[in-house]
Order: structure tokens, then C-alpha cells, then sequence
């Protein structure tokens, strides 16, 4: 019996990645995608959709009809529990603990009182050179802005249906 653990299919996804030897950002490149989201489809934390599986397929051609089958299921989204220990990870999660009062207060004072979405959400990864000649890491997060609704009885559809007895 095969193994279709999230774990296994991640596994042959990321030896899929490594036996090609391009890099997220050229697989981004290739099939339209965001480098991260591409990331996230060969980690199993995103779907393959059908309209973009032949686009995958031709950049990594050497991607089983099983693999492009499983990438096309909605996956599991989770997350290890360890993974803030990863050092990248721990100041990622810390700067955005520390810019997020000040991020909230300019997306309040620009947009309204909402949030951004995570479901209707870009991210990406750059590489860019600073003023000072040194390798700077650029994150883009790019999200629909939701806002908050008033909460009116009027609009609750639980409350426009008749009661029954």
C-alpha cells in the first residue's frame, strides 16, 4: 500500500524539486504563480488548479499524474507546531509581532475599520540590492481588505425566514 501521507507527498514533491534543480522563483516564472504560492503548492499548503496543472506539468516535467493529481485535491492546511524555532521563521513571526500595532492603526486609517484577508492573499519573495550595495530580502503581502460589518438584525437571514411552531 502506497503512502499518501501529507509528509510522503511532500516528500516526492520537494525530491520532484530538487531532481529539476530550479528554484521557486524560476517555477514562479514559468507558470505564472507567485514564487511563494509555488512554495506552498510543493509543501501541500495550497491547490493545484486544473487550469494551471499543464503550466506546472512543462516546468516540472518530471511530476507523476498521481502528484498532479493529490496537488489538485484541497489540501490540509497546518502548519509543525516547531517551525517557529527555525530562526527565519522566529524573525519573521517577531517582526510582524513588532510592526503589527503600527501596520493595523495605517490599514484602520486607510481603509476602515477590517482586516486582510488571508484567503484572498498574494505573497512573494524578492531579492534586492540596498543603497548599500548589500542582499536585501523583500516580503510582499498582498491582501483584500475586508471590512467590518455593522451587525443589524435586519440583515441576519435567520431573522427574515418565517418562524415555525
Amino acid at each position: 500500500m502506497e503512502d499518501n501521507s501529507k509528509a510522503s507527498v511532500v516528500k516526492k514533491l520537494q525530491a520532484v524539486k530538487q531532481k529539476n534543480g530550479k528554484s521557486y522563483s524560476q517555477l514562479a516564472e514559468e507558470t505564472g504563480l507567485t514564487n511563494v504560492y509555488v512554495a506552498q503548492l510543493l509543501k501541500r499548503q495550497a491547490q493545484l488548479k486544473p487550469q494551471t496543472a499543464p503550466k506546472f506539468r512543462a516546468a516540472l516535467p518530471e511530476l507523476t499524474d498521481d502528484l498532479l493529481e493529490e496537488m489538485m485535491r484541497p489540501p490540509l492546511r497546518s502548519y509543525d507546531p516547531h517551525l517557529i524555532q527555525d530562526p527565519t521563521v522566529y524573525r519573521l513571526n517577531e517582526a510582524v509581532m513588532h510592526f503589527g500595532e503600527s501596520i493595523k492603526e495605517i490599514i484602520n486609517e486607510d481603509f476602515g475599520d477590517g482586516i486582510t484577508s488571508a484567503i484572498d492573499f498574494y505573497c512573494s519573495v524578492d531579492k534586492v540590492k540596498g543603497v548599500d550595495g548589500k542582499d536585501r530580502v523583500v516580503l510582499t503581502f498582498d491582501g483584500k481588505f475586508l471590512p467590518y460589518s455593522e451587525q443589524k438584525s435586519e440583515h441576519m437571514v435567520s431573522r427574515q425566514r418565517p418562524h415555525r411552531n
